[in-house]
């Protein structure tokens, strides 16, 4: 496993000014490559597939070709009208031959790709370095303490995280409020083998579940949360970002451990650069002995003088 940490451009600024972000990509993905970019869209291969989707940021000019370009298996169109950052407008144009998923992989672990009306592949290949710092943190917890460590992961998904963190030693406890996305991650469990694995799937509320386990006086480990910017529960509770975030950050922080090892937080859909996540962690987890560090994570272009595509905010605390 290896992933490629780009020079931040901010290095030039004094020390302790700010803090320095960090621009993470993964470098070692065989079913995933952004292929080229420009026009205000992206091209990319998921497994032996290649699809086309907006991308707000990429100003440029594409370098491939028209026919490269018109040669992909699906293509994701923006509805007219909405904001390009409105993952719910639009919809699909997909060739008859492309099924309904298929099988991808990344460092041994198998899991399935699929088109999802939110334009997005079923996983976001850009956390591959979360993936991969968490089990390092594992491993180590592993050696130090002689068990496995307990991992909450929050807003959850489709489990690729949960999957991988289990197969490096934790035991995890996967929520997500959505029944379709518990149901992904039961297909990617069984897709990988891991029928056994140390993992609870709940469907539940983030809020919710946290509020809960602290009452019960459970603890955690670690802690992996990728909130969007707004949505529901499954009992209508409403979640918005800008107001629910601190809350949340807040009771994940009283719920971890005695013997802490990380906690990580990713933001995809929010007008706002890393510092914002930044502090906002750094704020909840003051006292804690650790430290905190944010950045971007992104995708690079294959061939030569690759372009970067920023993807989403992340800050993580790692206890020292």
């Amino acid at each position: 496993m290896s992933d490629a940490e780009i020079p931040d451009l901010s290095a030039e600024m004094p020390a302790g000014a700010m803090p320095q972000p960090r621009l993470l990509a993964a470098s070692d993905w065989q079913d995933y490559a952004l292929l080229d970019s420009g026009d205000g869209r992206k091209l990319e291969r998921f497994g032996s597939f290649t699809f086309v989707r907006p991308e707000a940021q990429a100003m440029w000019t594409p370098r491939l070709t028209d026919a490269d370009w018109q040669a992909a298996d699906g293509r994701f169109v923006a509805s007219q009208g909405r904001g390009d950052d409105d993952e719910d407008s639009g919809g699909w144009t997909l060739s008859p031959s492309l099924p309904s998923r298929w099988p991808v992989s990344y460092d041994g672990l198998r899991f399935l790709a699929r088109p999802t009306p939110f334009r997005h592949l079923g996983f976001f290949p850009e956390q591959a370095p979360h993936w991969n710092w968490c089990a390092g943190l594992i491993g180590d917890f592993i050696s130090r303490y002689g068990r496995a460590p307990r991992i909450l992961n929050l807003f959850a998904y489709s489990g690729v995280a949960s999957l991988h963190a289990a197969r490096a030693g934790a035991e995890v406890a996967h929520v997500d409020a959505s029944r379709k996305a518990i149901a992904q991650a039961f297909e990617n469990r069984d897709e990988s083998g891991f029928g056994e694995a140390p993992i609870r799937f709940i469907t539940e509320d983030a809020g919710r579940f946290v509020e809960r386990e602290i009452r019960r006086g459970r603890s955690y480990d670690g802690i992996l949360l990728d909130p969007p910017k707004y949505g529901r529960g499954p009992k209508g509770e409403r979640w918005q970002i800008e107001t629910d975030l601190v809350p949340l950050l807040r009771g994940c922080r009283e719920l971890l451990s005695d013997t802490p090892l990380f906690l990580l937080l990713t933001i995809y859909a929010i007008r706002a650069s890393s510092q914002a996540a930044h502090y906002a962690l750094a704020d909840m987890m003051a006292g804690a002995a650790g430290a905190v560090s944010s950045g971007e994570l992104v995708s690079v272009e294959t061939g030569d003088d690759p372009r970067v595509i920023s993807q989403a905010n992340f800050a993580r605390w790692m206890a020292g």
